[in-house]
Order: structure tokens, then sequence, then C-alpha cells
């Protein structure tokens, strides 16, 4: 690697040729603010926020984006920055809506964090005009206020690059410009997918996920309610997050602990859901090698990749797993066998999840969702929402004993765990798929081809007589990528896994928000899954079908996988939406 010999604030250092001013300064101790900037994804320079000062430059330039070159002297920390820095700051709250007391963001807010470092003081400084938008809260799953927007474009480039969908961008120019959809349809009239990437990355409160905490609360003050709630896989490895908790930390004991003080009646575990889900799917695949089915199957866990499917990829539907996702499955169980064993009439059953998904709370309104008449499950929070109503509560949660789920919904196996990350229900179904046809014990319980966080992965696996070829997906660009190679023929697979957002349920777009200071530099992706691994590593039950509980449904209610029973209230339809259709 070749390397160039810069300063940084008259610190001689060594640096690869081709970082940028923004990356030298980061690797060697120096942190320079930044607004719009993530790495791979929003790389423009236009908020002006991390310019800094280059020798015999004549104006000062965006570190972001300036690679470095030799003998290059650079400040960082000049009288002239502080004023460029801070007059910017200025400019951009001069149009920006300040009711931070109360905005969602308060707290863990970009803009707030600066202007706070750079001592804005001054309500009436740069006084003048403001611009006015209506919020927009047509979708289902978010909502979205220009008044805070501060045009950063990362929500825009990262719909565009990781999700391929497109569907906000810069509208008007000079002062009038503003993010939204085009020919300014509401979200809920575009080919959105739900998926909440743009939350994620937005570095203030102009974006958020509709907060359902006060229809729990409600649920949780009516006697006549049987209030249940089930956590995704993911929310052990990311709860933690929102109360300051190391990136990666296993919360699994304290969240339990904190949702029975919250006052839910029983605390269960969605790997049950899991669990179940691979019994089906797994079925579902050998059926269809073995008969002739459509082929490749395609993993229908993820909400956002389903809403995509049917929108872009309308002529795939056919490809799809008939099963409902995890937290469908599990409502659905809630709703028939547990509440015919406990005497409860569905109807008296409010089902909660808390979910990684902004796309889960779409999801609870899609049709044939209803096994037993009413909605599998009622309300679909995210980690975020569950970390405001534990704060609201009063509850001390890093100081929380650790507690186990309820049973027998709360038994879950380490091939449930791993489903929060990219290529963890591959390789859950695997571990039983591959048991099934062989009719032999697995000697190997680690499919390391299709672990990790790469975008896209593929491998090829004998099993018994028959070659069983797999791909892992995540984020919707590289999912249009697969699917493209498959359409065009240049790809041949027996089985695929599609999530929609990048690294799989553990970087959903419901999961606590970090700064861009953390994303541009830290893996959370990596962190977060190593949690999910390490738990499935240590546990004595990691196959789906081993689950005693498991067994216990099949033997009392479902019969086998794939019975009548199974697929009336395990399995549902899609259909193209037309509205939306689009091809390539």
């Amino acid at each position: 690697m070749e390397m160039v010999n810069i300063k940084i604030n008259g610190m001689p250092l060594s640096v690869p040729k081709g970082t940028t001013i923004l990356q030298a300064a980061k690797q060697n101790g120096i942190d320079i603010p930044t607004l719009c900037y993530l790495k791979d994804i929003n790389e423009i320079g236009a908020c002006r926020i991390c310019v800094v000062e280059v020798k015999g430059a004549r104006s000062l330039v965006a570190a972001c984006v300036y690679p470095v070159s030799e003998g290059m002297e650079v400040v960082t920390n000049s009288q002239k920055i502080y004023e460029s820095r801070k007059m910017t700051l200025e400019l951009i709250l001069s149009n920006h809506e300040k009711t931070c007391l109360y905005c969602v963001r308060s707290g863990k807010c970009e803009l707030q964090k600066l202007s706070l470092e750079y001592g804005l003081g001054d309500p009436t400084a740069w006084a003048g005009a403001n611009t006015k938008y209506d919020i927009d809260e047509s979708a289902a799953h978010m909502w979205r206020n220009n008044n805070k927007c501060i045009l950063c474009r990362r929500c825009v480039a990262v719909c565009k690059a990781n999700q391929e969908v497109g569907v906000i961008g810069a509208n008007e120019r000079g002062f009038d410009t503003h993010i939204g959809c085009a020919f300014e349809l509401d979200l809920a009239e575009t080919p959105c997918v739900s998926c909440g990437q743009c939350i994620t990355v937005c570095p203030v409160g102009a974006i958020g996920e509709k907060d359902d905490t006060a229809k729990i609360l409600e649920a949780l003050r009516d006697p006549a309610k049987h209030v249940v709630v089930q956590t995704a896989p993911s929310i052990r490895a990311t709860l933690g997050e929102e109360f300051g908790m190391p990136i990666g930390t296993n919360v699994q004991g304290k969240m339990a602990a904190a949702l029975r003080r919250l006052g839910f009646d029983k605390v269960f575990d969605t790997d049950f859901g899991a669990d179940l889900t691979i019994m089906e799917e797994a079925n579902e695949l050998v059926e269809r090698v073995k008969n002739g089915g459509k082929l490749p199957m395609i993993t229908s866990c993820s909400p956002g990749w389903i809403n995509f499917c049917e929108m872009y990829y309308p002529d795939m539907l056919e490809n799809l797993s008939s099963c409902k996702s995890p937290q469908q499955m599990f409502g659905a169980i809630v709703k028939t066998w547990y509440a015919e064993k406990n005497g409860i009439d569905p109807k008296d059953i409010v089902s909660v999840s808390v979910m990684p998904c902004t796309a889960k709370k779409f999801e609870i309104g899609r049709d044939d969702q209803s096994a037993a008449g009413v909605p599998d499950v009622d309300i679909a929070i995210t980690t975020r929402e569950l970390g405001r109503m534990i704060n609201q509560a009063g509850i001390d949660f890093v100081n929380l004993p650790d507690e186990d789920f309820d049973n027998p919904l709360g038994i879950g196996s380490g091939a449930g765990h791993i489903f929060g990350a990219t290529g963890g229900v591959m390789e859950a179904a695997l571990r039983t798929a591959t048991e099934w046809i062989t009719g032999e014990k697995a000697t190997t319980l680690e499919w390391n081809d299709v672990r990790g966080t790469a975008g896209i992965k593929e491998a090829s696996y004998k099993v018994g007589d028959l070659e069983v070829k797999v791909a892992v997906a995540s984020g919707l660009s590289n999912a249009r990528k697969v699917l493209d190679a498959v359409k065009s023929g240049e790809k041949d697979y027996t089985f695929i896994e599609i999530m929609a957002c990048p690294g799989g349920c553990v970087n959903g777009g419901g999961q606590p928000i970090q700064p861009a200071s953390v994303r541009n530099f830290t893996d959370l992706k990596a962190l977060r899954a190593s949690a999910l691994y390490g738990e499935d590593k240590d546990m004595e039950l990691r196959k789906s079908h081993e689950n005693p509980a498991i067994q216990e449904l099949y033997k009392e209610f479902l019969q086998k996988p794939g019975s009548h029973t199974a697929h009336k209230v395990l399995h549902t339809s899609y259909k193209p939406r037309e509205k939306f259709a689009y091809k390539k």
C-alpha cells in the first residue's frame, strides 16, 4: 500500500494514498464534525460542516471528500474554521423548526449536539423568512416533517444507493429546495417499501416511525384485555444501545425483565415463531425440490422485501415461500392454539410485537394475516419505541436482573436467534432441511459460506444426492442484482434468502439511531450480529425441529409441517401492486 506523508495540526502522519482528510484525521484521534457525510452512501461535501484549512488552497475544503497528497498540511481547528462552521449552523437553524424540548430525536440529534458544541444560543440570529410544510403522515409506518429537514440528503442517498427504490429526492431549487416525492405525492402514494432506512440515517428529527406506544399503554390499563408481547431475535442485540450499553451487547434477560415490569401479561420470544417458520419453510423447500415446484424458492420473512417484490418483481411472486413471517406466525399461534389452551377469546388478546423493522407496522395490516378472524398481531413497535417506553416508566434497565421468557412460547433455538443477521434464515433452514432430505443427523451446524455482512453471498452444497445452490442478499439493491441474474438465466439457485435491510434485521429501520460519527467508522452490522451468533454457539438447542415447544405445538394442533391446519394458520398469499408496478 502506497503511503503519503502529511501534517494535521502540525503533527506529522503517514496515511494510505487516496485517504480523505476526514479519514486520516479519524485514524489519528481527531474528530472532524459532519452532517451530510455517510461512508459509501452520501459523499457529496454539501453541508460544509467538515471544512478544514489546507495550506496553499484558496478556500476552506470539505474534509469528507478531499483526498490527502504528499506533503499536505492541514489545520482542523483554527478560528477561521470555527467561525465558518458556526455560521453554517446558524444558517441551517434559521430555517429549522426548533422544537427540541419535545422532539423525538432530542438528545440524539446531530444538529443539536453541534449547536451546543459551537455555542449557538441566540434564537434570533439570522432571523428571516421561513418555509412551512405540512407533515406527511400518510404512510402506515412513518411520518416526514420537512420543517426540521436540513437538506443533508442522507435519506435520499440511502433510499437510492442501498435500496434502489428512490421514492424521495430534492424538489425545487434555491430557498424553496425540499425533500419530497415526485409530483409532491404523499409517501403512501409512492412505491415506498416501508423499510425505514431513511429514518436511521437522518441526523435530526425530520423523519420518524409512527409511535404506537400509547395504544399499548391503553391496552395494558384495560383489565378485560390479555396483553402479550413478543420480541424479535435481533432486539436482544440492539436494545442495550438505547441505554448507553456497548454495541453488540446481548440484553435478552434484562429485556424480558423490563417488559414484565411494563405490565405485559406474558413475555414471549419471536424465536419460537422463527423456529416455526423454519419448520414450514424447510418443508416447503423439500416439497418443491422433490415434486418439481417453483424454484428458486425465496424466503418471506422480511416485509420490506415482500413489498418490494409485489411492486417491482410481481412476476416472481410464485417464487416466494407462502410462509408468514415469524412475527405473523407467532401472532397466529397466540390467537389460535395459545388462546384455546388458556380459554381466552382471541378478541380479548392484544398481541404486541417489538421489531427491528418499520415495515412490520405495515405488515400487521396486510390481507390474509388473520388466522383467528382477527389480526394476528395488533400492534408492532420498534426497538426505539420500546426504549422510550422503558425510560418513561422509570425502569433502571442497565441494573435489572436477568429474567427468562414465559413458556411455552418463550422457547427458541439458536437457529431462531440467528434469524436477525443476514444469512441467518438460510443457515437455520439448512440445519433442518438437510436432515430431512438425508435422514441423517447433521455433523456440522455452522454454514460459514452464508455468514458475514457481504451484500451478496453464494454457496453450493451437496445434500444427499442433491446439489443445493443458495444465495443470500441483504439490501434491496443487492436483491435486485440477484433477481435480475435469475431472470436472465445467468444464475440457477435452489433457495434464496433476501432481507430488505443491509446486514439484515440487526440493521433494520427500527433499530437504535447511531450518529454518523459512529456509522462511518464502526461496522454496526457485524457487532450486532456477533451477539446473535455468540448466543447460538453456546446453546444446546440449535435446530428448529428439535425445539420441544414446537414439537408440542405440532402434536397438539398443527399435526405436521405443511398440513391443512398449518396452511390455514401459518401461510399467506401475495398479489401484485398494480398501482406501483415497475419494470426496470
